[in-house]
């Protein structure tokens, strides 16, 4: 099964809004106060705010540069584990939906990101014939 243009262009679609997403909570959890009050407020050191953003940034880089697969299963590992902490974490201490929905919604994006990459990753890449060289046989 060659590759879709659909599926390509859903990839690019859902990873490009995923990274935009995760790079902002990024830079977020480094910049903003009250980002680091909600931190806290969930349990967590002020430090591991400081490596969960560095990670963040880190695993960006990994989904959108041509690296090998493994470190981009790595990434989208790291990724669920992040968005399922986050999930749990604002449950444990009761917050509603307000609070939770951004990582819910963003974890939805890492699904379709991460779907449609597998699609990509199982489907061959269609063979492009090259003009042929001059005295080349055909």
């Amino acid at each position: 099964m060659p590759r879709s243009r659909g599926v390509v262009i859903g990839f690019w679609i859902a990873t490009a809004l995923f990274c935009l997403q995760m790079a902002f909570t990024a830079y977020a959890q480094l910049r903003l106060p009250q980002v680091a009050a909600a931190f806290t407020h969930l349990g967590f050191p002020g430090y591991f705010r400081v490596e969960v953003s560095w990670a963040k940034l880190v695993g960006v880089v990994l989904l959108l540069a041509p690296v090998p697969t493994r470190l981009k299963e790595w990434a989208y590992a790291g990724f669920a584990i992040d968005l399922g902490s986050a999930i749990i974490a604002h449950l444990a201490v009761g917050d509603g939906p307000e609070a939770w929905g951004w990582a819910v919604g963003t974890a939805l994006l890492w699904g379709l990101s991460y779907v449609f990459w597998r699609h990509l990753q199982a489907a061959p890449i269609p063979f492009q014939r090259t003009e042929a060289r001059a005295g080349a046989p055909a």
